[in-house]
């Protein structure tokens, strides 16, 4: 598959899932515009999200911040249960109070490249609760039951965000697998999306064959490595169109000095103009 996919689309601020099935889903790795958190409550998968694979205990939580791909391996042979959560990243910038971010767990996901939180056992307790009175609220209809939805949901990432703070998960080798010189080029390519990303400079600079890397970043993300530094590079246009910047900047700020490219290679991956998501 050249190209990952975008799954699913967000026009509420937030919604809760609670999903058991044997089902082989979302096989393909894709990505959303939306942050999701799993909580894994049964099964057996295998998470993998950018170049590291996860593999889950019950009531392990995965985040994935927007725009990072990712695909579930799935054991058909257990029934896969799980809560998901898709949440706009705006709102919880805008629902956050005291100069306490409650993105800041997602945030933090990004800055170490390490999607899983494993809680201890008074915080799976904790975040039990608190996830099913969101559900209870969510499918209420008495007086109150949008405020009460909204209120616990903010409790839970509160709690969240606590435990991911805390959280020393990425210190059990146990519990992910990774090529650590891929997670570097990773790394290096989301932290200089605005610079030369040539595949030769990013296989000098990491003293590997060129042939390597491609073979490597392939295997391990699905996606060349070629497209995926093309693909980050639009959505980091996407999200700066979106905060004010004119379109041309944003394209020539992302690697692209042909305007005409950058509109046909937006248009393919988002489906829109980039004057669209102003």
């Amino acid at each position: 598959m050249e190209e990952w996919v975008k799954r699913g689309y967000l026009n509420e601020d937030f919604r809760l899932f609670h999903i058991r099935d044997r089902i082989e889903l979302e096989l393909n790795y894709h990505y959303h515009e939306f942050d999701k958190i799993v909580v894994f409550l049964s099964g057996k998968v295998t998470y993998v999200v950018e170049s590291k694979a996860y593999f889950l205990n019950p009531w392990d939580i995965v985040l994935v911040p927007h725009g990072q791909i990712h695909r579930p391996i799935i054991d058909t042979a257990e029934p896969y249960e799980r809560i998901t959560l898709w949440i706009k990243p705006d709102y919880l910038k805008n629902i956050s109070l005291g100069g306490d971010d409650l993105r800041q767990c997602l945030a933090k996901a990004e800055e170490k490249s390490f999607a899983l939180i494993r809680p201890d056992s008074g915080g799976r307790v904790t975040l039990m609760k608190l996830l099913s009175g969101v559900e209870a609220a969510m499918k209420s209809k008495e007086f109150g039951s949008e405020v009460l939805y909204r209120s616990l949901f903010m409790q839970f990432l509160v709690e969240l965000n606590r435990i991911a703070l805390a959280d020393a998960t990425d210190k059990n080798t146990a519990a992910f697998r990774s090529d650590p010189k891929l997670d570097e080029i990773v790394a290096y390519i989301n932290a200089n999306l605005t610079e030369d990303l040539s595949l030769d400079t990013i296989a000098r600079k990491f003293y590997i064959s060129k042939s390597y890397l491609m073979h490597k970043f392939k295997e391990t993300t699905g996606c060349p490595a070629h497209r995926y530094i093309q693909q980050k590079r639009l959505m980091l246009a996407a999200d700066l169109i979106r905060e004010g910047m004119p379109v041309v900047d944003a394209g020539a700020k992302c690697g692209y000095g042909d305007y005409s490219a950058f509109l046909r290679a937006f248009k393919k991956l988002f489906g829109v103009n980039p004057s669209d998501v102003a």
